[in-house]
């Protein structure tokens, strides 16, 4: 009988979750609801000075901000609680010691000060890479080197140790990525990894096998950084006993920055001007502040759906996903193996669709939003004409105020390109006339408007072409946008007489020239 599909991720409380920790989430979770399987969260928290105060809250927030629902969780439980492994620290020297029985891990006795001379001593010796491994331990004060009565006396005199990992020398470990297919790494390479801490605590290595066999993962999806260390944890699984339930593995590509030249990393973001964080970030040590995709005016679902694509396609054409969509087409096995260029502007068109696909009614609700703010009110069928008309416009919600601004605020200034260009005398003797006749319009519309206003360019033999773009600075005070005839409609007879009225006064000085 298969085993129920149970993922996880496991991110540290050491600051801002980066949107790679994101995507990785983002794929487990798909995975997950893809095969009727379990996402659970674990904190990964060993690291107790790297600890920062907030960051496991800002992991939780961008995870639901995303849409990312856990199934166990610190938050809510679940049958493998606790879920933080500070909580689980008891638990861990078992394991570490069950090893030191098998042979297959030993107490370590370095000062701080014999392992710097250690590798001062190898790096004089031309070794590439120093390290304490299966050749340097045998010269090392470890329970390997020394009589056992003095492995005795040393712990229970309370000595400070730590527990490593006894690394075959020669030995080829093998690993079969979903993503990558069999990665093959010689032991040689691969050096005695520290497995407990002198201050009792586990190192990564160690409590994330421990909890992974225990919390029944079935599968490990995590970024390319963690593939160096995957042979150490296929060599734990089996010295513990689990590898008939080792889980199968799947090592993300990086995410790049945007010219392909290294990794996408935290600070890149502010550097570049787009975000590196799914929320903004306030550093409780330093006060930075570092910018967030929501902050920003991402949507959630067009956020998601652009890290879906970075490292994922479906193999079709299509682009725009919903979140059940994703989880419909999504397989480990479209993953790709080399790195992803980081592309800001395909975030920006992502949300672009996702706004333009939403009901102008909701559209409404970012520019009521923003008008409450600047103390203006209109009313809901407005504020929807208005969304629908701008909708092809906006990347962002905050946009609609921005781009939206002169249905509610009369310009008051002029481009002096466009006036130099377009106002003439010709143009004005049109827009008195427009401007007076407008009252007689019995039913007010774009039709009857753009009507009225052919009428009497007829009657100057002049053309549509030759006083629109002065129309539109008159009455927007801007060189572009929806059709004026719509916005005309919007703003009223009467306030668009005033705006012509008040346009054909300041601008009076280009139609005399």
């Amino acid at each position: 009988m298969e085993r129920e599909v149970r993922v996880r991720f496991a991110p540290s409380p050491t600051g801002a979750l980066h949107i790679g920790g994101v995507r990785t989430a983002l794929y487990n979770y798909l995975l997950a609801r893809k095969t009727g399987g379990k996402m659970i969260l674990r904190i990964e928290d060993t690291d107790q000075n790297r600890f920062v105060p907030g960051a496991e809250d800002y992991i939780r927030e961008s995870l639901a901000w995303c849409g990312i629902e856990l199934d166990e969780s610190p938050w809510n439980g679940g049958p493998y609680a606790p879920y933080r492994q500070s909580e689980r620290k008891p638990m861990y020297m078992q394991y570490a010691l069950q090893l030191v029985e098998s042979g297959h891990a030993y107490y370590a006795f370095d000062t701080p000060e014999e392992l710097e001379e250690m590798r001062e001593r190898l790096k004089a010796a031309k070794v590439a890479t120093p390290q304490y491994n299966a050749i340097t331990r045998a010269t090392m004060k470890n329970s390997l080197t020394l009589p056992e009565d003095e492995v005795k006396r040393r712990l229970e005199s309370g000595e400070p140790y730590v527990i490593r990992l006894k690394v075959p020398r020669k030995e080829e470990i093998r690993l079969k990525d979903l993503i990558r297919g069999w990665v093959m790494v010689h032991s040689s390479a691969i050096d005695d990894k520290v497995l407990m801490k002198s201050d009792g605590m586990p190192t990564y290595h160690l409590a994330n096998i421990v909890d992974d066999h225990l919390m029944q993962i079935t599968h490990v999806i995590r970024g390319e950084e963690w593939l160096p260390s995957a042979p150490l944890h296929v060599l734990l699984y089996r010295y513990l006993g689990w590898e008939d339930t080792m889980p199968e593995f799947a090592h993300l590509p990086l995410l790049l920055k945007p010219d392909g030249n290294g990794k996408l990393s935290k600070r890149d973001g502010d550097k570049l001007g787009f975000p590196v964080f799914p929320l903004r970030w306030v550093d409780p040590n330093t006060g930075e502040v570092s910018s967030g995709y929501r902050e920003s005016g991402y949507l959630p679902e067009a956020f998601v759906n652009f890290l879906a694509f970075l490292g994922w396609n479906p193999g079709t054409q299509q682009e725009i996903f919903s979140m059940e969509e994703l989880i419909q087409e999504f397989t480990v096995e479209r993953i790709g193996k080399s790195g992803t260029r980081f592309d800001i502007q395909k975030a920006r068109w992502f949300n672009e669709q996702y706004l333009r696909a939403k009901p102008d009614s909701e559209l409404a609700d970012y520019l009521l939003q923003a008008l409450a703010e600047h103390n203006i009110t209109t009313s809901h069928e407005k504020a929807e004409k208005i969304a629908g008309l701008m909708k092809e416009r906006v990347s962002f919600p905050q946009d609609f105020w921005q781009e939206a601004r002169y249905f509610f605020v009369a310009p008051t200034e002029y481009s002096d390109k466009v006036a130099s260009k377009k106002w003439n005398a010709q143009s004005v003797a049109v827009f008195e006339d427009f401007k007076n006749e407008l009252p007689s319009l019995s039913d007010f519309n774009a039709d009857s408007v753009k009507e009225l206003l052919s009428s009497i360019l007829e009657r100057h033999n002049m053309k549509l072409g030759q006083v629109m773009q002065a129309l539109r600075l008159a009455v927007t005070g801007t060189e572009a946008g929806p059709d004026l005839m719509h916005i005309i409609e919007v703003i009223g007879r009467d306030e668009t007489a005033q705006r012509i009225e008040t346009a054909i006064s300041k601008l009076s000085p280009y139609a005399a020239a």
